[in-house]
This record gives structure tokens, sequence and C-alpha cells, in this order.
């Protein structure tokens, strides 16, 4: 294979002139079908490790090697899980329905994402129409931004975790009682986005058939956890190592989030699939790869160039694009050989951009 191309840092969005979209889709109509024998497995496996590694930190001393390892391994095993409520977006509507309930009851609903916290609003980030631009909650010019902010970014996945145990567990419950909270909730804290101004529009059919029933079940989890540990049934350790394991997991994912595109739409353009799949960026790698983005997001760029093809394909996808004669010239354009690379793109860009500025 071609070694990675390296992209400097640019200014504004970069054009897809003679980008050969029909033929790359030709090459992987085979590679469209989510198979449930690698779903399953990968998710149960994970879901089992993490809150195993969990429940194994809790009954280890804070200072011993076995909590800190019990604690690693259920912050990466519980990220993986978290990270399959991506796959749930894209699937089909009216398929894998039993594997989008239980990952709701052993994933989501613990640890207070449910599915459609991220429905609806990932699909219109992959819209034309609206990708880039300030309707994205998913997308910040961090290309094009101060520095600064992208530390304040990162630093934020501290805070998040308490932002959604108050969400759910205090204010879910009185906006039941008082509609206008409720509705404000669901514009400003219901939404897994990046950009903490996102206002979400009103529920449409995108956002899930059943998002009241999930907030319910949300809920009633956090409380039952939370009376559980008042009442001394379960120690107030739990409540820490769960706080400490979603921490990192956010952390990690916003390390991910910049690497998964170059950011460089101020937000006042629209741009094509073309363009998208150039302002995203695949970070082949190997295992560590598959630790900071599982799921198959190492691939990122290559998953908005087919958004409806399953994790399990997409290395296969890259592989035989990026080592296409004709097409690999144009497709390596969006990869970078690691994390660090795609982070110091980005660094040099806000650097650039806010140069340009003064």
């Amino acid at each position: 294979m071609n070694e990675l191309r390296k992209i400097s840092a640019m200014s504004g969005i970069k054009r897809a002139k003679g980008f050969p979209l029909r033929e790359v889709r030709g090459l992987v109509t085979d590679l469209m079908t989510p198979n449930p024998w690698i779903y399953w497995p990968d998710f149960l496996i994970s879901v089992i490790l993490g809150w195993g590694a969990l429940a194994a930190a809790v009954m280890q001393p804070v200072m011993s090697w076995q909590f800190w390892v019990a604690f690693v391994v259920s912050s990466l095993a519980l990220y993986r899980a978290a990270i399959f409520t991506h796959e749930i977006v894209h699937l089909r509507r009216g398929t894998f329905m039993l594997f989008r309930a239980v990952w709701n009851l052993i994933a989501g609903f613990p640890l207070l994402i449910p599915s459609f916290t991220y429905m609806g609003v990932h699909s219109d980030h992959h819209k034309p129409n609206i990708y880039g631009t300030r309707e994205d909650g998913e997308y910040l010019p961090f290309g094009a931004q101060a520095p600064w902010k992208n530390v304040v970014y990162v630093l934020l996945s501290f805070l998040l975790p308490a932002l959604f145990l108050v969400r759910f567990l205090v204010l879910t419950p009185l906006g039941w009682l008082i509609p206008p909270l409720g509705r404000t909730l669901w514009e400003g804290m219901s939404s897994l986005t990046i950009d903490l101004s996102y206002k979400r529009p009103k529920p449409t059919k995108m956002d899930g058939e059943h998002w009241r029933l999930q907030e319910v079940c949300t809920s009633l989890y956090a409380m039952v956890a939370f009376a559980l540990m008042v009442s001394g049934i379960m120690p107030w350790k739990v409540l820490a190592v769960w706080y400490g394991v979603t921490s990192v997991i956010f952390l990690m994912n916003s390390f991910r989030t910049l690497g998964a595109h170059a950011y460089r739409n101020p937000g006042d353009e629209q741009m094509t699939v073309a363009e998208q799949f150039l302002d995203s960026v695949d970070v082949p790698g190997g295992v560590i790869s598959a630790l900071w983005a599982p799921v198959g997001l190492r691939f990122h760029a290559t998953h908005h160039l087919f958004p409806q093809m399953p994790y399990h394909s997409l290395g296969t996808a890259y592989k035989r694009l990026a080592s296409h004669p004709e097409i690999a010239p144009h497709f390596l354009e969006a990869s970078r050989p690691t994390l660090w690379h795609a982070l110091k793109t980005l660094w040099a860009d806000a650097r650039a951009s806010q140069a340009r500025a003064r």
C-alpha cells in the first residue's frame, strides 16, 4: 500500500476537483450488508467485560494495581460498547430491533446515553446541506478557531458525566411535571453533540419512535441506583468509579472527535459528499487505533463516503480503495498515519487561521 499522504495546513475547505465518486462507490457495493454474527458477539463481549471490570474495580483498593487494571479495562471495553450507538443510527430502520433494545438496556441506559441522544442529530451530520454548517451539532471550526478552544473542548469531558447525571436524575422528572422545562431539556440537553450551543429541533421520526420511553428508562436506572446507594445496599464507590470510567470514555472520544475531521468550514458553506470526505480523516493504524477509535471509527473519512456501510466492512473498503492505482491518489488525501499527526495538523491549521486573521 502507498504511504499515507500528509496534508499541510490549509485555509478554507478543500475542494473536490475530479474526485471519482461514482467509481469509488462501484468498488464497494458488496460490502454494505451488516452481519449480526459480528455485531452481537463484539458488543456482548465488550459490555460484559466492561461492567465486570467496573465491578472488580469497585471491590479493589483504589491504590492497588488491580484497581487500575480493572479501571482501564472497564473504560476501554465500555467505550467500545458505547460507540455501537453510532452503528445503531446507521442501521436501516426496522432492522436489528432486538439489538437496539438490548444495547439500550445494558449500555445506553446505565451509561446515561440512550440511543435517542444520537439519533437524528447524527443523521443530520451526514446531510450535504447541513454538514459543517451552524446547523450541524457535531461540527465546530476547530481548524479555524483559536487553538485554546480545542483544549477547552477536551477538558469538558470531565464535566459531561455530571451534566448527564443531573439531566436524568433530577431535571428529567421535573420536566415531566413542568412542560416548558421538558422542552428546554430536549433542545439543549438531549444530544451527543460537540457544539454546546446546539438547539435540537422538535422530535421527528429520525429521532426514534420510542425516545420518550428511553428517557423514562434512563431516569429510572439513575434513580434506582441512587436509591440503592442512599440505602446502603450499593456502595458510593460505585458512583465514583462509574464517574471516572465515563469521564475517560468522554475524554477518549474527545480526542477521537478532534482527529475525525479537518474542521476547516467556518460554518457558512455547504459541502458535497466528496468535500465532506476530504474534510474527514482516516487513521487506519492497528490495534492502538482500534482502541481510541473503536467499531470502525478510525476509518471516519471512508465512513463519510459510505454512511450505510457496517463497521466491520470499513477496513476492507479502505484497503481496496487505497490500493487501487487510479483512485488511491484521491482517496489517500484524507489519511493520516497516526492520531498524533491528525491532532498536530488540526493545531497547525488553527494557528495558521488565527495568524491570517490578525
